[in-house]
């Protein structure tokens, strides 16, 4: 790591600089949209593309295609970063943008699995893959291209707009779903429409690559360049030996793992969360994430501000750790609020599934399709599951048939024979009275089959976004420091490489993985809240390591040691 030195005076931004925030920013949200488009249109997608599997898998299995992207990120982060530390970071992250933007666009006008079958999955989940690719570029190139311009004392506040793009970008894709759902109605939207955000992003393509063309190199490489000091193996260097292995290591599970899993629980998850479990309108829904990205978005710049005074460890160790103690309160007063009628049903009249043991199977695998599922406790689990009924599980009798206790009344689960891969006519009658008599025994409970309409900008609709105003608040926290903590950590002829790599990893893996492993969790369990505990165990995780083993870094002379 780099030496420490004395805080220098803060002088005002240079209109160089100016330039520099801003074209990196402006061309990183850009990048950002692309690649949150699918997350916002997840449900559409999978009945688009995974039209062959049952409701709840083409879901999970969208969600999958979904994290497919951020999987591949740490390999863009490797490739990506070994040129930005060998040939610069202005090139590469050049191409980066021109992968991102066609992939997106091309998704725009992918034929449905209607039109051309199994091939339409395959080729969308290979440009998930183009796309994970170069983001997993991009982020590292753009942060230390702004810190590399940043005066000492001021990395903080100048990389925390960086740091906006990323929520900017889901805010932007948001607008533009809307905006285009509105016009053209939710029918048609759903049918073809959805395709428009896609590609309009080939004008946004156009305009980040012209900015960027107008950028000059970062100063701190330019000069290591012409000292002669670029690094020829920038791999090895990085990850080769242990004196910085293990700061990447570090930088993962004491830094990045938690940030991801705050910043995908906070913005991600809590949409799906509205939508899927709480069954609020989409656009409702949209909207009201959208207000509170309004309202929070300043937090990236305040906190990645006060990190210059007070510390990056401070602040992020905090998001951290207030993150996991408060997740189960605030998800359970987004209940309450967004679908009371839900939320008292459920106090009322709660629902259990009693079923022998090796009854049941994994609810949450996203290949299944509705034969797989013909044992009672599947049935009974899996109407459940669709119908978004939040339930408990008890331990019957060895032999027994499931049942499905609402309240008071108990309704036994039929099983189902499979013949020439579909239900035989005796079970699809038998299935199909189990699920009229669950469904009629739900209303009749008071569990509503939809959120009732929220008035906008009503008093509901303001107490819905301020909760989830704090949990965006909580991703700023943990995010607006990241990139400033991430630079001065490594050295500059390894920055590129070394601290990509584990900013993928926490995002791309522990973050990007939380919406597919959550709702696998609670289709698995039954219970709504059971899939926080994913980014609650890994938040707590990274702030014990990172309060035990993480240096403060914002004195750091990122010029040093080179």
């Amino acid at each position: 790591m780099a030496t420490a030195t004395a805080p220098a005076a803060p002088r005002p931004m240079s209109a160089e600089e100016k330039k520099v925030i801003f074209a990196s920013s402006l061309g990183t949200v850009f990048e950002w949209y692309d690649f949150y488009l699918y997350g916002s249109l997840a449900a559409i997608i999978g009945k688009q593309f995974f039209a062959a599997l049952d409701p709840t898998a083409a879901f999970i299995a969208s969600l999958m295609a979904f994290a497919a992207g951020f999987l591949v990120r740490p390999f863009g982060a490797l490739v990506f970063g070994r040129l930005g530390d060998m040939i610069g970071r202005k090139y590469t992250f050049l191409v980066t943008i021109l992968i991102m933007g066609l992939s997106t666009f091309i998704v725009g006008v992918l034929p449905s699995y209607a039109a051309i079958g199994a091939a339409a999955p395959v080729i969308l989940v290979g440009l998930r893959l183009l796309q994970g690719l170069a983001l997993g570029g991009e982020y590292g190139g753009a942060a230390t291209y702004v810190a590399e311009h940043a005066p000492h004392g001021k990395r903080g506040a100048y990389t925390a707009w960086i740091q906006t793009t990323a929520t900017l970008g889901l805010f932007l894709s948001l607008l533009v779903i809307i905006g285009i759902k509105t016009a053209v109605g939710d029918t048609a939207f759903a049918d073809w429409g959805w395709r428009i955000p896609f590609l309009v992003s080939i004008l946004l393509l156009a305009i980040s690559v012209w900015i960027r063309l107008s950028l000059n190199e970062s100063p701190a490489f330019k000069r290591m360049k012409d000292e002669g000091k670029t690094s020829k193996a920038p791999l090895s260097e990085s990850f080769g030996q242990w004196r910085n292995l293990k700061v990447v290591i570090l930088a993962l599970l004491g830094l990045t793992a938690g940030q991801g899993v705050v910043w995908y629980s906070g913005q991600f998850y809590a949409m799906f969360f509205l939508t899927s479990q709480l069954k609020v309108d989409a656009t409702t829904a949209q909207l009201m994430i959208a207000a509170s990205l309004v309202i929070g978005t300043p937090f990236f710049v305040i906190f990645g501000s006060l990190s210059d005074k007070i510390g990056r460890k401070p602040i992020i160790m905090a998001g951290c750790l207030l993150a996991a103690l408060t997740y189960f309160p605030l998800f359970g007063a987004l209940t309450n609020a967004a679908n009371p009628e839900l939320a008292a049903a459920q106090k009322a009249n709660k629902v259990v599934v009693h079923a022998a043991p090796g009854d049941c199977s994994f609810q949450g695998s996203p290949i299944a399709r509705e034969i797989d599922f013909k044992t009672s406790c599947d049935i009974a689990k899996r109407y459940l599951a669709q119908s978004s009924v939040s339930y408990d599980n008890e331990v019957a009798p060895a032999g027994t048939p499931a049942t499905i206790s609402i309240g008071d009344k108990v309704i036994t689960a039929p099983a189902a024979n499979v013949v020439n891969q579909k239900f035989d006519e005796e079970s699809v009658k038998a299935v199909a009275a189990f699920k009229k008599e669950v469904a009629d025994t739900l209303k009749t409970a008071g569990y509503p089959a939809k959120a009732k309409p929220i008035d906008f900008m009503g008093g509901q609709w303001w107490s819905i976004v301020g909760i989830l105003t704090i949990l965006v608040i909580y991703v700023t926290m943990v995010y607006g420091p990241i990139a400033a903590a991430l630079v001065e950590m490594f050295p500059t002829r390894i920055r590129y490489t070394s601290m990509s790599l584990p900013y993928h990893i926490g995002n791309g893996w522990f973050g990007g993985l939380l919406p597919t492993t959550a709702f696998a969790i609670v289709a698995s369990t039954g219970n709504m809240y059971n899939g926080l505990w994913y980014p609650i165990v890994v938040a707590s995780m990274t702030f014990v390591i990172g309060m035990l083993f993480l240096r403060e870094t914002k004195d750091v002379d990122i010029y040093a040691n080179d």
